[in-house]
C-alpha cells in the first residue's frame, strides 16, 4: 500500500474512531426512562452514573501523554475502545444498579483515553482543517447513538440491546486498531500549518507562566467558569430533554427519539458550518452570537406553546450550541493573554468534563424534587450566566489591552 492511500485510510480510523466516542453519549439521555425503570432508581441517579464516567475520563485524560509515550497511540486506542465496549456491555448484564457507576468509570477511562490520544496524535500529525473536522465527526456518533437505541427500545422492547450493539461495534473497532499499528507508527508529517503553529509556540514559550500563577489569575478563572457552563448546557438537553418530552409532556417515544438525534444532527451540522464561519467572523463574536441564539432556542422550550415548537427549539438550540466550544477554545488568548493560554487550556478541558456530569446531575435533583419542567427553565439561568460571565471578561480583556497600549 503506498503513503496516500495509508495516510487516507488513516484519517478514515481517526474519524470512525471519534464517531464511536460520540455512540456511547447519544445512548444514555435516550436509554435513561427504561434503564431507571429496570432498577427502580429516582430520577437523579443519572448523576451518580455521569460523575462514575466523568471520574474516569479526566484520569486517563490526565495521564494521557504517559501512556502514548509507553505504548503508543494505536495500542492506546485498541485498549481504551476495548475498556469501552465491556463497560457497555457490563451495562446489560450488572444484576444490580451499583454498580452501573462502577462501569461508569470504565467507559469513562476508554472514552478520556480515546479522546485525549486522538486530538493529541492529529494535532501533532495534521493540520488543523483535519481537527475542525474530528470535533464534528463527534456529533455523527451522538446523532446514530439515539436512533440506535430507540429503535432498540421500539422493536426489542429492551434498552439492552441499543448497549449490546454499540458494544460490540467498539470490540470490532479494537480489533482493528490492533490489526493497523503499522499505519500508526508511520504518520504523516507535520503540515506547513503545523510546523508554523509549532515555531509559534516555540517564541511564545518563553512567556508561559506558571499553573499557580494562572489559578491566581481572575480572567483565566472566568474562562475555566465558561467552559463548564457550557458543556452543563451541552448534556443536559442531551440527557433530559428525552426525559422531559416522553414523561411531562407526552410525546411519543419513536418522536422524542427522533427529535433527541435531531438535536445531535443539527449540533453537528452547527460544527461543520462553524469551520467556515471562522474563516470571515472572529471567534468570540461566534461564541456570543451562538449562545444568544441558544437562548432563544431553549426559551421555545421553556414556553412549550406546542409540541412543535418545543422539538423547533430543541433543534434550534442545538444548531446554536454547536460553534461554542471550538470558538471558546480559539479565543483563549484574547480572554486570558498568550503567557496563561497553555495552562488555562487544560484547565478549561478538564472544567469542561466537571461541568458535563455536574450541571446535568443537578438538573436531574432539581426536576426529581420540583418537576421535569424546571430542566428548559435551568437551561435559561446557564445560558444568561454564561452570557453575562462572557461579557465581563470581553470588558476585563478590553481593559487590559487599553493598559497594555
Amino acid at each position: 500500500m503506498d503513503q496516500k492511500k495509508k495516510k487516507y485510510l488513516l484519517i478514515a480510523l481517526i474519524y470512525v474512531a471519534f464517531i464511536s466516542l460520540g455512540l456511547p453519549d447519544g445512548l444514555l439521555g435516550v436509554a435513561w426512562p427504561e434503564m431507571r425503570d429496570s432498577f427502580s432508581l429516582p430520577l437523579d441517579a443519572l448523576g451518580i452514573i455521569l460523575i462514575g464516567s466523568t471520574t474516569g475520563y479526566l484520569l486517563s485524560s490526565f495521564f494521557n501523554g504517559f501512556f502514548m509515550r509507553k505504548i503508543g497511540v494505536a495500542v492506546l486506542l485498541a485498549l481504551s475502545c476495548l475498556a469501552t465496549a465491556l463497560a457497555l456491555i457490563g451495562y446489560t448484564l450488572v444484576p444490580v444498579w451499583w454498580l452501573l457507576p462502577l462501569l461508569a468509570v470504565l467507559a469513562g477511562l476508554g472514552a478520556g483515553a480515546i479522546d485525549a490520544g486522538l486530538n493529541t496524535y492529529v494535532e501533532k500529525n495534521f493540520n488543523e482543517g483535519l481537527m475542525q473536522w474530528l470535533h464534528a465527526s463527534f456529533g455523527v456518533g451522538v446523532t446514530i447513538g439515539p436512533i440506535i437505541m430507540s429503535s432498540a427500545i421500539k422493536y426489542f422492547d429492551s434498552w439492552r440491546v441499543g448497549y449490546l450493539i454499540v458494544g460490540s461495534a467498539q470490540i470490532l473497532l479494537a480489533l482493528t486498531f490492533a490489526l493497523t499499528l503499522s499505519l500508526w507508527q508511520d504518520p504523516k508529517k507535520a503540515s506547513k500549518a503545523a510546523e508554523q503553529s509549532n515555531k509559534k509556540r516555540g517564541k511564545n514559550k518563553q512567556q508561559e507562566i506558571k499553573m499557580f500563577e494562572t489559578f491566581k489569575y481572575f480572567p483565566a478563572l472566568l474562562s475555566v467558569l465558561l467552559f463548564f457552563i457550557y458543556t452543563g448546557i451541552e448534556l443536559t438537553l442531551g440527557h433530559w430533554t428525552f426525559t422531559l418530552f416522553t414523561e411531562s409532556r407526552g410525546i411519543r417515544t419513536s418522536i422524542a427519539g427522533i427529535w433527541v438525534s435531531v438535536y445531535w444532527g443539527s449540533f453537528t451540522v452547527g460544527r461543520i458550518l462553524a469551520g467556515f464561519l471562522a474563516y470571515k467572523f472572529l471567534s468570540r463574536k461566534i461564541a456570543k452570537n451562538a449562545a444568544f441564539l441558544g437562548l432563544f432556542g431553549s426559551a421555545l422550550i421553556a414556553i412549550n406553546l406546542s409540541k412543535w415548537l418545543s422539538l423547533l427549539g430543541l433543534a434550534l438550540t442545538g444548531i446554536a450550541i454547536a460553534p461554542i466550544f471550538p470558538a471558546l477554545i480559539s479565543s483563549t488568548s484574547y480572554r486570558v493573554g498568550k503567557g496563561h493560554t497553555v495552562n488555562t487550556i487544560g484547565m478549561q478541558i478538564s472544567a469542561a468534563g466537571l461541568g458535563g456530569a455536574l450541571l446535568p446531575g443537578l438538573a436531574g435533583v432539581l426536576a426529581n424534587n420540583i418537576s421535569l419542567e424546571i430542566i428548559p427553565v435551568f437551561i435559561i439561568i446557564l445560558f444568561i450566566t454564561f452570557l453575562l460571565i462572557n461579557n465581563l471578561i470581553t470588558k476585563l480583556s478590553s481593559q487590559a489591552a487599553k493598559n497594555a497600549a
